[in-house]
């Protein structure tokens, strides 16, 4: 059979759904066998977009996101993808095409060494040379796209290998269990645990998993041991409940640090260096246990004393029935933080004030959205304010990225969302500069026919820059600029567009767009004046207090 022909027949085997694309001509042998084929093509305006998509896909599923791209600047567009979903952990196939590598017929025009420009940022790399091994490769893909931690992979497929005739060969899929953990590691786990006074428990990204979730919340239950979690690992465990501290938007100086300061020994579950770091070790400080499918990289703020490495449902598992709760924990302390923190996030909650707080905003999003709701947000100052004060009821709910934090992700995002939930209702949060960076996906979505809602922050400027440069002392300069009339914008893609002028006529333009269908777009004026006096100035005084 034709390869490409074969090519897509095992991405059908491997279950794909989708391909997020922008095609170039050396894609086109392709895209003529996706056409008659189980597989969904979503064609987007931008490389990014695609990629951004996909590695959503991979990040809810489980299974890899899949897009597509041509040779040159179609390739570099998703490099950025690449890192984002190496990063983040989620499971991405990237396939792009390139110019016949047998006997070539434009010399170098458009050509780079793409598999060696993918090497630092994904799992796997590699160009099909010839097309006998094509389903082979395209099962090591996935299954090193799906294996822990799941990431980025990437298959070069050139146009003359495309077009080959070859034998057909599709390889099982095949499935693998993960290691348990160490009974040695468990015990000396439950060791640590028993005999601390003030144990602590964080929730990382890799525990981000359907069943990880429920084991840990039956530890928490079982033993009654406190719980932050970062800002990927939230909504692992509903924050309603009694022992959840908040999350840790920020490294140091917040409320909950005063907690975590106080704990003499954390179990640290799915965390990556990778994120920002929750906390700080410090040498002859608190006792850290390392609980995840890989042992800790070692990095001069982390440095676990106990790895337990392995499944990480198993391991949490282990643990619940092992320990038994201690007379000696002490968590007054921490009831202390929580009451704190609760009275600390409820300020200005209710303040009406015009433009709009992001603690309000956050405020009314969570009332009028169901716990299984989702929110995706782009990268910008507005990402701390949501991870410190937006409440997850359930997992994947927040969808934010606190491993590349790359702008231009929150809108399309929101859009592969929207298609693997198309029950549940789904806004994007993108700051001005971040939705202008992958706005054109605007026509995608409506082309798709997708019924989300994004609301713009508008403050002209680059607000998270602005920030570290107030806080770094420096004159407030270079980071502001003129956006066009979003409303205009929205409409000259067939997306409503809103600009509420007060607090009230925003809930009422919020409440049309949860209920209606079609894609809207609300430019929001935002307040950030807060942002240094609370952020870099109240919140390390306070805490301190504690």
């Amino acid at each position: 059979m034709k390869a490409s022909d074969l090519f897509v027949k095992a991405l059908e085997n491997e279950g794909v759904e989708y391909i997020f694309s922008v095609p170039g001509e050396e894609n086109l042998d392709f895209l003529e066998s996706l056409k008659d084929s189980s597989i969904k093509l979503i064609l987007t305006r931008h490389e990014q977009g695609a990629g951004f998509m996909a590695a959503t896909y991979g990040r809810l599923t489980g299974k890899p996101g899949v897009c597509m791209s041509t040779l040159g600047p179609g390739a570099t567009n998703l490099v950025t993808p690449a890192a984002y979903a190496q990063l983040g952990g989620m499971p991405i196939v990237m396939i792009t095409g390139q110019k016949p590598i047998k006997k070539s017929k434009q010399a170098r025009f458009q050509i780079i060494d793409v598999v060696e420009m993918m090497k630092p940022v994904t799992k796997y790399t590699k160009q099909i040379v010839d097309s006998n091994v094509i389903t082979s490769n395209i099962r090591e893909a996935f299954r090193l796209a799906i294996e822990e931690k799941p990431g980025a992979v990437h298959l070069e497929f050139p146009e003359d290998i495309a077009q080959e005739e070859c034998e057909e060969n599709i390889f099982e899929v095949v499935g693998h269990i993960i290691p348990k953990p160490d009974d040695q590691a468990i015990a000396k786990a439950v060791e640590m645990i028993q005999a601390a006074k003030k144990p602590l428990l964080l929730i990382g990204a890799g525990a981000n998993r359907k069943v990880t979730c429920e084991a840990l919340r039956e530890f928490v239950d079982y033993t009654g041991i406190y719980f932050f979690t970062t800002q990927m690992g939230k909504g692992v465990i509903d924050e309603r409940h009694e022992q959840y501290l908040g999350t840790a938007a920020l490294s140091s100086n917040d409320f909950l640090h005063a907690g975590i300061e106080d704990a003499d020994l954390i179990i640290n579950v799915g965390h990556d260096v990778i994120e920002k770091p929750p906390f700080f070790m410090k040498k002859g400080g608190k006792k850290v246990i390392h609980v995840n499918f890989d042992p800790a990289e070692v990095d001069p703020v982390y440095f676990p004393q106990l790895n337990v490495v392995g499944d990480i449902t198993n391991a949490v598992r282990k643990l619940t029935k092992e320990i038994k709760k201690q007379k000696g924990w002490d968590f007054s302390f921490f009831k202390k933080v929580k009451k704190e923190v609760d009275e600390h996030l409820s300020k200005y909650v209710n303040d009406e004030r015009f433009p709009m707080l992001p603690q309000r905003l956050i405020h009314i999003l969570r009332n009028k959205l169901a716990p299984e709701d989702v929110i995706t947000l782009d990268n910008g100052i507005y990402k701390i304010w949501f991870a410190r004060n937006y409440t997850c009821h359930k997992p994947n709910t927040l969808l934010l990225d606190n491993a590349l934090a790359s702008m231009g992700a929150g809108l399309p995002s929101a859009m592969a969302v929207k298609m693997v939930y198309p029950d549940r209702k789904v806004v994007a949060v993108c700051g001005d500069g971040g939705f202008m960076m992958n706005s054109q996906e605007i026509e995608t979505a409506v082309r798709l026919g997708l019924n989300l809602t994004t609301i713009i922050l508008n403050d002209e400027a680059y607000g998270m820059i602005k920030w570290k440069q107030e806080d770094m002392g420096f004159t407030d300069f270079g980071l502001d600029y003129k956006n066009p009339d979003f409303i205009k914008y929205a409409e000259s893609y067939g997306a409503k567009g809103f600009r509420p002028s007060s607090d009230q006529e925003f809930k009422d333009v919020l409440e049309e767009c949860l209920t209606t269908e079609g894609v809207k777009i609300i430019d929001l004026p935002v307040d950030y004046s807060l942002n240094h006096p609370i952020l870099n100035v109240k919140l390390k005084e306070k805490s301190k207090e504690l």
